[in-house]
């Protein structure tokens, strides 16, 4: 299992969280999300065998959210 955090550019509305936080639970392999709203980040835990962080910045991409930094660790 890994942990990734992906910060985004400012998000604007409540409505971009719920629509990245959807994308993002569609992902295979996901399996748990947080998005915060404030920070612009979102936290994301993965089965590192079925997906990886770069899936995830596309599905976010996709949406029209621009990706400014993402970092993975894993979890014991």
């Amino acid at each position: 299992m890994k942990k990734v955090i992906i910060q985004l550019g400012t998000l604007t509305c409540p409505s971009c969280m719920q629509k990245i936080e959807q994308a993002v639970k569609k992902e295979d392999g996901v399996t748990k999300v947080k998005v915060l709203f404030n920070a612009s980040k979102v936290k994301v835990e993965l089965d590192s065998s079925v997906t990886d962080a770069a899936i995830i910045q596309e599905a976010i991409e996709k949406l029209g959210y621009t990706v400014e930094d993402t970092k993975t660790k894993e979890l014991s």
